[in-house]
């Protein structure tokens, strides 16, 4: 699963008008309250490595707001292991309001002019705003072409996220300012896909807003005077906001912010949900709870599901293997089930990064160099292996390999925690295209049967091969199929433009066309 990249996270605070001084913020008071936002962005690091930014709000300051982005690490970007530039940098972009970001994209640059928040600068204060968003646009490429249609119009970058910049401007362009609900309102009727989105404009007025299918997951917390948002409530709780008082924005809401004055309201509804599950099994911090559930819950529950589907004999020479790290809890509960040890037959390299979120690069040479078979635990096992997705089967392939040649194991069973991945996603996730998923060449379109395993199973190099069946992840989730979005294993898709894409590329899958969906549409969306 390291192969497989997320499409980046978002975060926002808020000190509200208050003689109070909330107890989570720095000594310096609310109008440093911008501080805090590093510190949440490095809670939300696992979503994307790329680039990161922030935009704070001043009313002290000439620049109302005021954006710092570059493309690297939030320790690198905000210069965090060197106390005297951080401080530096935090004092410039101090605020009692700010958003931020971090970044992993399926295309566009690697550069600062990729990297969000995404500024808009205008004379008129409701309509000079900041935004960054998590998700993607599936139907980016009609969006693209109704701009462009208009000569007057002009796109500097392919990416989606421009698109949600003219979108939002057009919905601001009246001359006096509208509610920021409204705004929310118009954008939701143009939109189909997914998006989490922060925005902040040189009012000092602030948006949260979650898509009405809630596909990507967004939090939030009010304690005293301060507010803040972020991708995942890890963000949240490790700034010190109580449990009780971290909730998931439900989908089609928004919390708006305007004069000060804190509003949460629905501007879209939706006869169904479709929560991204893969949230649960890899993308989000395993500390992290999400709409209510816990990723960690989840995680060993999948686990447990693996145990009742284990048919290996067991002996004093079994042990299960987790592939680091995101596969422990489910192959430490699956172990237990079994009543074998867990043992950490692989090291991984802390400092290689994660490769889902990391851009380019060859994924065979970063596997090799991330993970370290340990021969002294490994020799003459019989290996559950346990991975929590196989989609393009590069890490699983050299894993194999190194742990039977370096490890010297004697049987190497891989343990899927996840369904196999048929389809792509057009809603945040870097797989567009059926020819880069490892699963669709071996079931063509029928059941996923032990044969089709067994012959898996070869081609990985492993002695045997199983995934959980479609219904395991609902039940590890402990929601409906039906909130779900699981397209990506089901090939079912819930907005319209995301079907459409699917049959695209399902139509060039069958006749040989390479290159990404999103291009064969006319455009390329970046996901942020």
């Amino acid at each position: 699963m390291s192969e497989l990249h997320e499409e980046c996270g978002v975060a926002a605070i808020y000190h509200l008008p208050s003689d109070e001084n909330s107890p989570l913020c720095p000594s310096q008071g609310p109008e440093h309250v911008a501080r805090l936002l590093p510190r949440m962005l490095l809670d939300i690091q696992n979503r994307g490595q790329l680039a990161a930014g922030i935009t704070s709000y001043n009313k002290k300051r000439k620049q109302l707001i005021d954006t710092y982005k570059d493309v690297g690490t939030v320790t690198e970007v905000f210069r965090i292991n060197h106390r005297a530039k951080y401080s530096s940098l935090m004092d410039e972009y101090s605020g009692r309001a700010a958003i931020g970001h971090v970044r992993y994209a399926t295309c566009g640059q690697n550069d600062r002019s990729y990297a969000q928040p995404f500024e808009r600068h205008h004379i008129k204060k409701h309509k000079w705003f900041s935004f960054a968003f998590n998700g993607q646009l599936a139907n980016f490429a009609r969006l693209k072409q109704e701009l462009l249609d208009d000569d007057d119009n002009y796109l500097s970058r392919d990416t989606d996220t421009e698109i949600i910049m003219h979108t939002i401007s057009k919905a601001l362009s009246h001359d006096t300012s509208p509610p920021l609900i409204d705004m929310c309102r118009d954008i939701a009727d143009r939109f189909d896909g997914a998006y989490s989105l922060v925005f902040l404009d040189a009012l000092g007025d602030m948006l949260i807003a979650r898509d009405p299918l809630g596909i990507k997951p967004l939090s939030y917390a009010i304690e005293g005077p301060l507010f803040a948002a972020a991708s995942e409530s890890v963000a949240l709780l490790n700034l010190g906001f109580a449990p009780e008082n971290i909730k998931s924005l439900l989908p089609g809401q928004a919390i708006t912010i305007t004069d000060g004055k804190l509003d949460i309201q629905r501007f879209s509804t939706s006869p169904q949900k479709a929560h991204c599950f893969f949230e649960w099994i890899y993308f989000s911090n395993v500390a992290s709870t999400l709409d209510g559930r816990s990723v960690y819950l989840t995680r060993k529950a999948l686990g447990e599901e693996l145990a009742r589907l284990e048919d290996q004999p067991i002996d004093e020479d079994t042990i299960v293997v987790p592939v680091p790290d995101t596969s422990k809890a489910s192959a430490d509960a699956m172990a237990y089930s079994l009543r074998v040890p867990s043992l950490e037959g692989l090291i991984r390299n802390r400092y290689s990064g994660r490769t889902f979120i990391e851009g380019g690069g060859s994924r065979k040479k970063k596997a090799q160099t991330k993970y370290t078979p340990l021969r002294e635990v490994l020799e003459g096992k019989r290996v559950l292996l346990v991975e929590d997705s196989i989609v393009r089967s590069t890490t699983m392939r050299v894993l194999i390999q190194r742990i039977r040649q370096l490890g010297l194991a004697r049987e190497i069973h891989v343990r899927v925690a996840c369904p196999p991945i048929i389809a792509p996603c057009f809603y945040g996730i870097d797989m567009s295209t059926v020819s880069e998923l490892f699963a669709p060449e071996f079931l063509k379109g029928g059941p996923l049967t032990h044969e089709v395993q067994a012959e898996m199973a070869e081609q990985l190099g492993a002695d045997s091969l199983r995934y959980l069946p479609v219904e395991s992840v609902a039940r590890a989730i402990c929601l409906d199929a039906d909130q779900l979005c699981r397209a990506c294993i089901t090939g079912k898709y819930p907005t319209p433009h995301g079907q459409q894409l699917a049959e695209q590329a399902m139509e060039n899958y069958r006749n040989g066309v390479k290159g990404r969906t999103y291009e064969m549409a006319r455009g390329c969306s970046e996901g942020s």
